[in-house]
C-alpha cells in the first residue's frame, strides 16, 4: 500500500491555563488549523514541558494556582532554552496595569477572555512569522559575523605573509596598471621607497623595457587569466637591470579588481646559468666533433668491416651523437641570441619561396611517417632574414609532421593581416591592444595531431619545455626548438603564439611586419 503523505505540524504551541474548558477549546481550534498543541494546567509543568522541548509559541493564562502567568513568563525569559519563545497572555483581567504587567515581563501579546477565535489565529500567525523571521535574521547575522571574523583573520594572514615574504610582492590596479602597494621586499629590489611607488603606473616607474610589456600584462589579466613564471626584465631605480620571473593573479580588493604581482629575482642565477651553458657546450664540442669522425669511420668500413649486431650498435651511437650535437648547437644559438650575439641579415626576400621551401625540405620527413603537406603561399615582399625565417618555418613543420599520425594533414599557408587587429594566443605578453595595425603576414601551420593541454601553451616557448618529458626520447627533440623560433620572431618585431584543442590538433600562427620599400 501506498504510504499516507506525511504532514508536518504548523507550529509547536504550548498553551498553559488552569480552565479545562479553554484548553479544550484552544486544543481544538490550533489543532484543527494545523499546530501541534500540548495542554497543561499548572505553570510549573509548563516550564518543565518548555524546557524539555522547546515549543515555537506559548499561549499564557495570568490568574493559576502555585503560579501565576506573570511569574511562568519571567522563569521562560530567565532561561537561555526558553528566553527567545514569543508568549501571548490570554486572561479575563481587563485593566491597563495588567497589560502592562505582561508586556513588562516579557510578552509579546495580550489577548482579553473572551475571545474571538479569528484574533486569537490571527494574532498567533502574526507572532510565529516576526518569530521565523526573527530566527532567520539571527541565523543571517550569525553567518555575517563568522564570515566577517574569517575573512578579518584571512586579511590579517594575507597581511602577514605579503610584509615578511623574502619574495617582491607588489599589488596594482587591473584598469591602469597602478601600484596601491608594494612590501618591502619588491623596495628592496627596486632601490624606490614607498612614497615614490604608491601612486605611480607601471609605466611611469619606469621600470625599464619590459614595463610596457608587464602593463599591459595587468591590464588584460580578466581576459587572459592568471600569468605564471613569466621572465622579464626589470629596472631598478639606480639603473640595475634584473632577470625576474613574475607570476601575477586576479583578486578583488573591496570590489575593486586588481593584480597581485609576485616576482622572483633570478638574476644571479641566469648569470651562472649561461655562463655554465656556455661554458658545457663549447667544451662539449671538440671531443663530440671527435667522436663523430671516428664513428664516420667506423661507418665507412675504413676500419674494418662491421657484423650486423655491430652496425646496429654503431647506428644507436650515431643517431644519439647526431642528436647531443643538435641539443648543444640549439643551446648556443638560442644563447647568442639571447646576449645579441647573432645579428639577423636582413634583406628583401619572398614569402612564397620561403614557404615553398620549407615545405620542400621537410617532404622527405613526411613522406616516410606517411604524413601529407598542404602549402598555400603567398607572394608577398619581406624584410627578412631569410635563412633565420626558414629555420623557424622548417622547425614548425617538423614538429607539426612528428606530432601526427600516419594519413594525417599538415597544412601552411599565408595571409594578410591588413589594417585589422590579429587575435594573439594566450602565451603572447607583448602588445595586443585593440588598435589598428598596420599590414602583417600572417603565417599559420595547422597539424591534426594530439593537441597541447591548456595549462602547457605558455610553457612550450621556454627552453628545455615539452608537452611531454617522453618526447625528447621518442621524437628527438630539444626541447629548444620553439625558443629559438620565439627569439628569431622577436628579433624580426613580429609574434609567434599557438592554439590548440586536445585531441583534435594545434595552429601555430606567425604574424612578421610586411616590408616598407
Amino acid at each position: 500500500m501506498p504510504k499516507e503523505p506525511f504532514n508536518l505540524p504548523k507550529a509547536d504551541i504550548l498553551v498553559i491555563d488552569d480552565t479545562p474548558e479553554n484548553l479544550n477549546l484552544l486544543s481544538a481550534m490550533l489543532t484543527e488549523q494545523g499546530y501541534k498543541v500540548r495542554s497543561v494546567t499548572k505553570g510549573s509543568t509548563g516550564l518543565r514541558g518548555a524546557n524539555a522541548v522547546p515549543p515555537d509559541l506559548i499561549l499564557l493564562d495570568v490568574n493559576m494556582p502555585e503560579m501565576n502567568g506573570y511569574e511562568v513568563c519571567q522563569h521562560l525569559k530567565a532561561s537561555d532554552r526558553t528566553r527567545e519563545i514569543p508568549v501571548i497572555f490570554i486572561s479575563a483581567l481587563g485593566d491597563v496595569l495588567d497589560k502592562v504587567k505582561a508586556f513588562a515581563v516579557g510578552g509579546v501579546d495580550y489577548i482579553t477572555k473572551p475571545f474571538q477565535l479569528e484574533e486569537v489565529l490571527a494574532r498567533i500567525e502574526n507572532h510565529l512569522t516576526i518569530w521565523k523571521l526573527q530566527q532567520q535574521l539571527q541565523a543571517q547575522n550569525e553567518r555575517l559575523q563568522q564570515e566577517i571574523s574569517d575573512r578579518a583573520k584571512a586579511e590579517e594572514k594575507f597581511t602577514k605573509v605579503f610584509r615578511s615574504s623574502p619574495n617582491p610582492i607588489a599589488i596594482a590596479t587591473i584598469s591602469e596598471a597602478r601600484f596601491i602597494d608594494v612590501n618591502p621586499s619588491f623596495l628592496k629590489m627596486s632601490g624606490y621607497c614607498l612614497e615614490e611607488v604608491i601612486g605611480d603606473t607601471v609605466a611611469e616607474l619606469n621600470l625599464g623595457k619590459d614595463a610596457v610589456a608587464i602593463a599591459q600584462t595587468i591590464q588584460l589579466l580578466s581576459d587572459t587569466g592568471s600569468l605564471y613564471n613569466q621572465e622579464f626584465e626589470f629596472s631598478t631605480k639606480s639603473g640595475e637591470v634584473k632577470t625576474i620571473l613574475l607570476s601575477i593573479e586576479l583578486i578583488d580588493l573591496g570590489g575593486v579588481q586588481c593584480a597581485l604581482l609576485i616576482a622572483n629575482d633570478i638574476t644571479e642565477r641566469k648569470r651562472l646559468e649561461n655562463e655554465f651553458i656556455s661554458l658545457v657546450s663549447h667544451e662539449l664540442r671538440t671531443p663530440l666533433t671527435s667522436t663523430m669522425g671516428a664513428l664516420d669511420l667506423l661507418g665507412a668500413g675504413q676500419l674494418g668491416t662491421l657484423t650486423e649486431q655491430g652496425q646496429k650498435v654503431l647506428s644507436i651511437a650515431t643517431t644519439n651523437t647526431e642528436r647531443l650535437i643538435r641539443l648543444i648547437n640549439d643551446i648556443l644559438d638560442l644563447e647568442r641570441m639571447k646576449s645579441v650575439k647573432i645579428f639577423m641579415q636582413k634583406v628583401k626576400c619572398n614569402a612564397a619561396d620561403l614557404l615553398i621551401m620549407a615545405t620542400e625540405t621537410m617532404q622527405a620527413m613526411a613522406d616516410k611517417l606517411q604524413v601529407q603537406l598542404i602549402v598555400q603561399p603567398l607572394a608577398i615582399e619581406l624584410w627578412a632574414d631569410p635563412d633565420r625565417l626558414l629555420q623557424t618555418l622548417t622547425n614548425l613543420i617538423s614538429n607539426a609532421i612528428k606530432f601526427s599520425e600516419p594519413g594525417d594533414t599538415v597544412w601552411i599557408s599565408a595571409t594578410l593581416a591588413e589594417h585589422k587587429v590579429v587575435g594573439l594566443g594566450e602565451n603572447d605578453h607583448s602588445s595586443t591592444q585593440s588598435t589598428p595595425l598596420p599590414s602583417f603576414l600572417l603565417i599559420t601551420i595547422r597539424d591534426e595531431g594530439r593537441g597541447i593541454p591548456k595549462d602547457k601553451l605558455q610553457l612550450i616557448f621556454e627552453r628545455f619545455q615539452q608537452v611531454d618529458a617522453s618526447d625528447s626520447r621518442k621524437k628527438g627533440g630539444t626541447g629548444l626548438g620553439l625558443a629559438i623560433c620565439r627569439n628569431i620572431v622577436q628579433q624580426h618585431n613580429g609574434k609567434i603564439w599557438v592554439q590548440s584543442i586536445l585531441g583534435e590538433g594545434s595552429t601555430f600562427y606567425v604574424l612578421l611586419p610586411l616590408a616598407a620599400f
